[in-house]
């Protein structure tokens, strides 16, 4: 899928894309560090239906949205032909023992038999994470094991 970049001369950055449907989406990022998310008419690719300012937060958060479902349905897809094996998603909250503590500290792997494979932090995708890595709330982690040890990772996860 192909990604416009339009330069908007005294205000940013437009980047955006046509969907199915027609209608183009994307986002101005604003020289100021304002984002907006944009919608396109549906009669008019160049006229805007809908445009949303975002905070930097808000737009992390809707990134974790978007980016972590596309991630965990590529992984239900490698995994088709495991019998016994998914992926979920499991939040850090605020509320997690293991919010600002390291994946190493959880001892999953161990505990659990699953595999924490990625982390979506505020957009960003961050791959195969080591025991060094520290958690922080709101991550969002893509997790690959049987449903057993899957359930037994989000008790982990939200009560030690």
């Amino acid at each position: 899928m192909n990604v416009d970049v339009t330069a908007l001369p005294g205000i940013g950055v437009r980047k955006d894309f046509s969907a199915r449907s027609g209608r183009r989406i994307g986002v101005v990022d604003h020289r100021d560090g304002g984002i907006d998310l944009i919608v396109s008419k549906l009669d008019d690719p160049d006229a805007c239906a809908a445009q949303i300012p975002l905070t930097a937060d808000e737009a992390a958060v809707l990134a974790n949205l978007l980016g972590a479902p596309q991630l965990v349905a590529q992984l239900r897809e490698d995994h088709r032909d495991l019998p016994g094996i998914t992926t979920r998603q499991l939040p850090i909250g605020e509320e997690s023992p293991y919010e600002g503590r390291t994946l190493g500290e959880t001892g999953m792997r161990t505990r659990t038999k699953t595999s924490i494979v990625a982390v979506m932090r505020s957009g960003q995708l961050h791959p195969s994470p080591g025991p060094d890595f520290t958690f922080a709330a709101d991550d969002l982690l893509v997790v690959v094991g049987t449903p057993d040890g899957l359930t037994a990772a989000a008790k982990i996860l939200t009560h030690g």
